[in-house]
């Protein structure tokens, strides 16, 4: 079994920042790619942003420039740094991960990230 537990949603202020967190752990030997999704309340979940184990990187147009994602591999943690935080960014943030002895991915139980005055 594959667990992940993510930490540091939170309500901030516009033009603020949060930093995100989610650790992986049980049965992973290695993991392929890392990303995040959010979904805002009656929307779809839409992926943010994603880093692969080499270190490549995409982002969604509407956080280039704001977000960054990184990942330490030694601990199975991937990170979201976000900056000049907007209203529009409020959602529900998910970690996902891939794993090669796994056919399907792996979510965490989503973050709560509120952007507002």
């Amino acid at each position: 079994q594959v667990q992940l537990v993510e930490s540091g949603g939170g309500l901030v202020q516009p033009g603020g920042s949060l930093r995100l967190s989610c650790a992986a752990s049980g049965s992973i030997l290695s993991i392929n790619a890392m990303a995040w999704y959010r979904q805002a309340l009656g929307k779809q979940r839409k992926l943010v942003a994603r880093i692969t184990r080499g270190g490549s990187t995409y982002y969604a147009d509407s956080v280039k420039g704001r977000f960054s994602i990184t990942r330490d591999s030694a601990k199975n943690t991937v990170f979201l740094q976000m900056d000049s935080l907007k209203p529009e960014d409020t959602a529900v943030y998910y970690c996902y991960i891939e794993v090669p002895s796994s056919l399907r991915p792996f979510w965490g139980q989503g973050t709560q990230v509120t952007v507002s005055s």
